[in-house]
C-alpha cells in the first residue's frame, strides 16, 4: 500500500517589503513572511545586516507588581557572522556583554512610551541573523523593534529611530563605517520621537560640549526623515492597539490616604540622611495601614505603589514650586564630596570616591597583556586590555539580600565607566600592562556610576598609570511639569532619580566629554533641556577635578606600585619568535622557570615581560637577547673557545675552533685565521678550549656559513 503526500505552493499573501535609504546604504524592512504568531514582527536588512525583531505580549496583565514587566533581548547569533562559538557546548550561551549593553540602549528609549497603568509581559527578541560590518546591528535592531512594536496592537507612544554619529577630521558622520569607526573621536548613538530626543548614549575623545550637542541635533534631524518612512509602514499595516485594564491606583483612595499622611511625609523627607528618612517614614506606614486597611482590604499589597507616588508627588512638588530639594540643596549644588588614595595597602592603585551617602572604592590591578580579556561576539573585537566591574551589594543600600552574579545594570554601570576613561589610557607601547578596575559600590544613594568615573581616575593614577588627564564624572536630574515648564538640578540623589523625569550622566576631562548615558521617565528631551543639561554638567564636573581629584592626587605615581608586576618591553625580528618560543614552548618556559618572569609574545614580535623586580626581568631580557642575537659584519666580540675540530683526512693538523661570541651562539674560525703565521693545530697559537678571545664576524662565506677570525680581530 503506497502513501501519497499531498501540499501546495506556499504563498506569503501578506508579504510586504517597504524600502529606505539610511545614511547612503539600503534599508529594507520586511514584514509578512516571518513570525506572524508575534504581535508584531519585521525583517530588517540594512546593506547585508539583518534583524529580525518581534514584539510579543501577553494576554492578560501580571498580578501583584507595580511596573512594566518588559523585557528587551539583542540575541546574536555567531552564523550571522560565519562563526562558530567556542567553548566546550559549541553554541551560543548567556549574552556577551555588548549584546547586554545593546538590550539597554534600545531598553532605555522604548520603555517612557508604554502607558503607564499597563502590567502586561512585554518581549522584544532581536535576532541578529546576519551582519554586514559597515551597517550596525544596533541600529537595525532598534528600527526593527520600534517598528515591530509600532505596527503591533500593544499599546505603545511610538515610534522612534536611532543612527550612530561619528566625527573624522572635524565631520559628521552619520552610521559611520567599520573603518571610520576606527579614526572617529565620537561614537553616539541617539534615540528620537519627532518631537524630542529620548535616548543619548556617546563615547568620545574629549569631545567639546558644544559640538556634541551640534552632532544631536543633527541625529535627531536625519531621525526625523527615518520616522516618516516607518510611519507610512504603520499607517499601511498597523493593527488597532488592544484595551488592557488599568492598574492606576483608585484616585478617591489615593486622596483620601494623602491628606491623611502628607505633613507627616515632608517632615520625613525632609533630611540630607537615607537611613534617618527610611526610619520616619516606618510609622507612617504602620499608620496607614492601622487607618485605612479595614476600608481597603487590598491596600497591603498597594502600600509600595501607594508610598512611592506620595513621596513622588511631594518631591516633585518641592522641586518645580518651591525650588527645594530634599536635602536643602540649590539646584546647581554639589552634595559634600571627599577622596582619598592608597586606602588598600597592598593593591596596586586604590582610590575611594565620596559624594554625599554615595561612596564607591575602585581598585585598579596591573597585569601583563596576556592576561586581556578575550571577546567572543559577532564582530570584529576580540579583546580588550583595559576591563572595568561595577558591584552594588546589598549592604549599599541598607539591604540584607545575598551576593549573586552582575545583572545588566551593573554591567551597563561597569561599561560606562570603562568608556568613561579608555580616551584618556596610555597605549600598549607607553604602558604595556592590562589593566583592571573594580569599583565596589560601599554606600549607594545616587549617580554611583559616575562616582565610579571619579574613583576609577583616583585608582589609576594612584596605580602609576600615566593617563592623559584626570576624568570626573556628574549627573543632571529633570523636573517637569503638565503645563510644559521645567527646571534641572545637580548631582540627583536616589530620590531625585526615582522621583524625577531624567539621568543625565556626562564624564569628560576639562577639554571634553568622554561618555554621555542619557535616562529618561518622560517621552523626550527639547534642545534647550540638553543645552542646561550640557551646562551644569560641565560645570560640575571641572569643580570635581580641580576642587577634589586633583587635591587627592595631583598627578600619576612616577613608578607603579612595588607589588605591581614590573614591565619591559622590546621587539625583535618576527621571524626569531619561533626561536624564543621553541618546540611546545620549551625555551620560553626555561626562560620563565629561571628568570622567575612572565614572558608575552605576539605575532609583530613585541616582548613583554612581567617580573617582581628588575633583577629577574634582566635575567629574562639577557636569555632573550641571547636568542635572537645577530653579529654584524666588522664587528668584533669577546668569546670563549668550546671545542676544537680536528681533520679526519689529517691526524696532526686542526680544521679550527668553534667559539662561544654570546650566550649559546657559536661560530667558527678556520684554522687560517686564527694567527698570521701558519699552524697545524689551534693549541700552536696558545689557544685552547676553555681560552677567551675576540673574534671577529667577517660576514658569510661561500658556503653560506657564518665567518669569524681571531686574526683580523687584532
Amino acid at each position: 500500500m503506497s502513501t501519497t503526500i499531498v501540499s501546495s505552493a506556499m504563498e506569503f499573501k501578506n508579504f510586504k517589503k517597504f524600502n529606505y535609504t539610511l545614511a547612503g546604504r539600503p534599508l529594507v524592512i520586511e514584514n509578512g513572511k516571518m513570525a506572524g504568531l508575534a504581535n508584531g514582527s519585521v525583517l530588517v536588512r540594512y546593506g547585508e545586516t539583518a534583524v529580525l525583531c518581534c514584539a510579543t505580549a501577553s494576554e492578560k496583565p501580571r498580578d501583584g507588581i507595580d511596573f512594566l514587566p518588559l523585557s528587551v533581548d539583542f540575541d546574536e547569533r555567531m552564523y550571522a557572522a560565519g562563526k562558530i562559538p567556542g567553548g566546550y557546548l559549541k553554541r551560543e550561551g548567556k549574552p556577551s556583554e555588548k549584546a547586554i549593553l545593546t538590550s539597554r540602549v534600545i531598553d532605555r528609549p522604548i520603555r517612557p512610551l508604554f502607558p503607564k497603568d499597563l502590567r502586561n509581559d512585554v518581549a522584544l527578541t532581536l535576532t541578529v541573523m546576519s551582519v554586514d560590518p559597515d551597517c550596525a546591528p544596533e541600529v537595525a535592531a532598534m528600527i526593527g523593534a520600534s517598528t515591530a512594536l509600532a505596527i503591533s496592537d500593544i499599546p505603545w507612544n511610538g515610534p522612534i529611530g536611532g543612527v550612530h554619529i561619528g566625527l573624522i577630521d572635524g565631520k559628521f558622520i552619520v552610521n559611520p563605517t567599520t573603518a571610520q569607526q576606527k579614526v572617529s573621536d565620537l561614537q553616539l548613538t541617539v534615540a528620537a520621537s519627532k518631537e524630542k530626543v529620548v535616548m543619548i548614549e556617546a563615547g568620545a575623545n574629549e569631545v567639546a560640549d558644544d559640538v556634541m550637542y551640534d552632532a544631536i541635533m543633527l541625529a535627531h534631524k536625519e531621525i526625523k526623515d527615518l520616522l516618516e518612512f516607518i510611519s507610512a509602514i504603520v499607517d499601511e499595516i498597523g493593527k488597532p492597539k488592544f484595551e488592557y485594564p488599568s492598574c492606576e491606583l483608585d484616585h478617591d483612595m489615593f486622596d483620601k490616604i494623602f491628606a491623611f499622611c502628607e505633613k507627616d511625609v515632608m517632615f520625613a523627607l525632609d533630611t540630607d540622611d537615607k537611613t534617618v528618612r527610611d526610619a520616619r517614614m516606618f510609622p507612617i506606614k504602620e499608620a496607614i495601614l492601622a487607618q485605612f486597611t479595614e476600608e481597603y482590604p487590598e491596600l497591603p499589597s498597594m502600600m509600595d505603589e501607594l508610598v512611592y507616588k506620595i513621596q513622588k508627588k511631594i518631591v516633585r512638588r518641592w522641586l518645580l514650586v518651591d525650588k527645594k530639594r530634599v536635602d536643602g540643596r540649590s539646584m546647581n549644588q554639589i552634595r559634600g564630596l571627599a577622596a582619598e588614595v592608597d586606602v588598600l595597602p597592598r593593591a596596586h592603585g586604590s582610590g575611594l570616591f565620596t559624594r554625599g551617602q554615595t561612596q564607591v572604592l575602585t581598585v585598579a590591578t596591573l597585569g601583563t597583556l596576556s592576561e586581556a580579556q578575550m571577546l567572543d561576539g559577532i564582530d570584529s573585537e576580540t579583546s580588550k586590555r583595559y576591563m572595568h566591574h561595577y558591584n552594588m551589594p546589598g549592604f549599599s543600600t541598607g539591604e540584607a539580600k545575598a551576593v549573586r552574579s552582575p545583572g545588566r545594570r551593573e554591567i551597563g554601570h561597569g561599561a560606562l565607566a570603562e568608556r568613561s576613561l579608555v580616551p584618556v589610557l596610555p597605549s600598549e607601547e607607553e604602558f604595556p600592562y592590562a589593566i583592571r578596575l573594580v569599583s565596589d559600590v560601599v554606600s549607594s544613594n545616587g549617580s554611583t556610576s559616575q562616582g565610579s568615573v571619579c574613583g576609577s581616575t583616583l585608582a589609576l593614577m594612584a596605580a602609576g598609570v600615566p593617563i592623559k588627564a584626570p576624568v570626573a564624572g556628574i549627573s543632571c536630574g529633570l523636573i517637569t511639569a503638565e503645563d510644559g515648564s521645567w527646571d534641572t538640578m545637580i548631582d540627583i540623589q536616589g530620590l531625585e532619580d526615582f522621583y524625577g523625569d531624567m539621568d543625565f550622566k556626562v564624564a569628560g576631562t576639562k577639554k571634553g566629554i568622554t561618555s554621555i548615558q542619557m535616562d529618561l521617565k518622560v517621552d523626550g528631551l527639547t534642545p534647550e533641556i540638553i543645552a542646561r543639561a550640557f551646562e551644569q554638567t560641565k560645570a560640575g564636573r571641572e569643580y570635581i577635578i580641580d576642587e577634589v581629584i586633583l587635591k587627592a592626587i595631583d598627578a600619576p605615581r612616577a613608578e607603579v606600585s612595588k607589588y605591581a608586576p614590573k614591565m619591559t618591553s622590546f621587539k625583535i625580528d618576527p621571524d626569531k619568535i619561533r626561536e624564543v618560543i621553541g618546540k611546545g614552548g620549551s625555551v620560553i618556559q626555561k626562560i620563565c622557570a629561571e628568570s622567575g618572569a612572565k614572558v608575552d609574545i605576539n605575532d609583530e614580535g613585541v616582548i613583554c615581560i612581567a617580573a617582581v623586580n628588575g633583577e629577574s626581568a634582566a635575567i629574562a631580557k639577557a636569555m632573550i637577547d641571547a636568542i635572537v642575537f645577530e653579529p654584524e659584519v666588522g664587528c668584533c666580540y669577546n668569546g670563549t673557545v668550546v671545542k676544537i675540530l680536528a681533520s679526519k683526512d689529517k691526524p696532526n693538523e686542526d680544521v679550527g675552533c668553534f667559539v662561544e661570541y654570546a650566550p649559546g651562539k657559536e661560530g667558527m674560525v678556520h684554522i687560517s685565521k686564527i694567527c698570521d703565521k701558519r699552524i697545524n693545530k689551534v693549541t700552536d697559537a696558545g689557544i685552547d678550549v676553555g681560552s677567551s678571545v675576540v673574534v671577529k664576524y667577517m660576514g658569510l662565506d661561500k658556503k653560506g656559513r657564518m665567518d669569524f677570525s681571531i686574526r683580523d680581530a687584532k
